[in-house]
This record gives structure tokens, sequence and C-alpha cells, in this order.
């Protein structure tokens, strides 16, 4: 029985092995239809997804709008997972790609009503239009980007992942990740020499 100080949901959580299991033993029994080992997984990797969502948008709403379509991806495609160690890295590839096809969607459909029509004081109007000049120009040549490229640089520059670690989650060697991220920078440094 337990202390009456204790709440139901921390005798369940108590009893309940699954917190405690491997990302292997989660992901292969979410693939069998496991529902609650799926739900421990979200939680575990959910943070994650959302600050890295959240840094590529710029929006914390928008990011919550895509790691959720990302959990219910990922739930439809778990017969896809080849290798369930890797679960996170695999989600972590779901929200990227998602991430990336709302900025794409933001850029072509830019809704004006949720626009701020004053500008900061601190910024000058011309200021404004010439930063969003050069953040389409980014865009566009990010776009032109291989998609390794694109995927590794934004991993690096946004997310702040480490060498090994966009290596891990996009299951490439370190030495690929470092010649990808070097393209793409040099790439990037020649495409937006004109803003400097």
């Amino acid at each position: 029985m337990a202390r009456p100080d204790r709440c139901e949901e921390d005798v369940i959580t108590a009893d309940d092995p699954l917190p405690d299991a491997g990302d292997a033993l989660l992901a292969a029994r979410a693939r069998d239809g496991d529902v609650h080992a799926y739900e421990v997984l979200a939680r575990r990797h959910g943070p994650l997804m959302r600050v890295y969502a959240s840094r590529l948008l710029g929006s914390d709403l928008e990011s919550d709008d895509v790691v959720q379509d990302a959990f219910l991806t990922a739930w439809r495609r778990l017969g896809d997972l080849e290798n369930p160690a890797q679960i996170r890295n695999w989600m972590m590839r779901i929200v990227s790609n998602k991430s990336i096809d709302r900025l794409r969607v933001r850029r072509d459909h830019d809704d004006i009503d949720q626009r701020d029509h004053e500008a900061p004081r601190s910024q000058s109007p011309d200021r404004v239009v010439e930063t969003r000049f050069q953040m389409d120009a980014m865009w566009s040549a990010l776009d032109k980007l291989p998609l390794d490229q694109r995927r590794c640089w934004l991993l690096r520059e946004t997310a702040e992942y480490s060498y090994a670690e966009i290596a891990e989650a996009l299951g490439m060697s370190v030495s690929t990740v470092r010649g990808c991220i070097a393209r793409a920078r040099t790439f990037l440094m020649t495409e937006m020499e004109a803003w400097r």
C-alpha cells in the first residue's frame, strides 16, 4: 500500500520499469505496438526535439506543432526503424525534416496578421529590411546545399551538436561530418560575401 503522502502517479511510476529501460528496448516494444513504451520515449526525447525545433524555427508555438507532427510521423513509421538503439537520432532526423519543411512554407506564406507592425526603437526600418533580405539570402543559400551538408550545418550551428553527435544522429562518420560542415561553411561564405 502506498504512503499517504505520495500521489497515485508516483506509485505507478515507482512500479513501472519502462522509464528506466534503454532506448533500444523501448523502441522495439513501441514498434510492436506498445503505446506506453512510445510515451516514455516521447517524454525522454521530446525536450531535446523541442529545443532543436525552436532554435530552427525561432518560435516555441511552431516548435510544439512540429514536434507533435514528428511524434505522429515517427509512431506511424516505427516499422521503418532499422536499429531500435538509434531511435533518438531517427526521431531527431524527423523533427529536423519537419522543421525545414515548416521554414519553407513560412517563407512562401508569411502571415501578415502575426507580424508586429511597429519596428523596435533600437532598430531602424532600413536595418530591419536589410536583416530580412540577409536572412532570405541565407535561406536561399542553405537551400542550394546538398541535403547532408545542410543537415550537418544546421545541427552544428543551430542545435550546437558536437561533430560526434551529428555523426551519430545522421549515421555518418565524424570525418564525413567535418567535411560536410567545412564544405557548407565555404559555400555559405562565398554565397553571403555580398552581405559582409
